[in-house]
């Protein structure tokens, strides 16, 4: 553990047993927020301290993960932001809009916990 203040991971997933599986693995290293969709999570962002991370899923109510990344994507406060996605669309078609949207790692549902502890330790250490 360092000395410095952990890192915070903003989890942005509308099933509630994926954001507390999520949560209770993360919180052994990082300070972890949640937000319900993507309109609730762009409000989280406005106000700082911003998240080190986020790891979204890309189907939720109010705004999906993709136009949530391009809208971070977009403002200068944000767009620095690393962004993983977590979700069950599966499709290359699903995988190349995502990482075109702006995600530096894109995670099928069902996943490994392990695969997604690899990869925010890739992201922000």
């Amino acid at each position: 553990m360092t000395d410095g203040p952990r890192k915070k991971i903003l989890v942005v997933e509308d099933d509630p047993e994926i954001a507390l599986l999520l949560r209770k693995v993360l919180e052994k290293q990082y300070a972890v927020e949640h937000a319900g969709d993507g309109r609730a999570a762009l409000r989280v962002m406005e106000h700082p301290p911003q998240p080190d991370l986020v790891i979204a899923d890309v189907m939720m109510p109010q705004l999906d993960g993709i136009s949530m990344v391009r809208f971070m994507k977009a403002n200068p406060n944000l767009k620095k932001i690393p962004v993983i996605f977590l979700t069950a669309k599966t499709s290359s078609h699903d995988v190349i809009s995502g990482i075109s949207a702006g995600a530096k790692h894109y995670i099928t549902k069902p996943f490994k916990i392990d695969d997604v502890l690899k990869k925010v330790q890739s992201v922000i250490g």
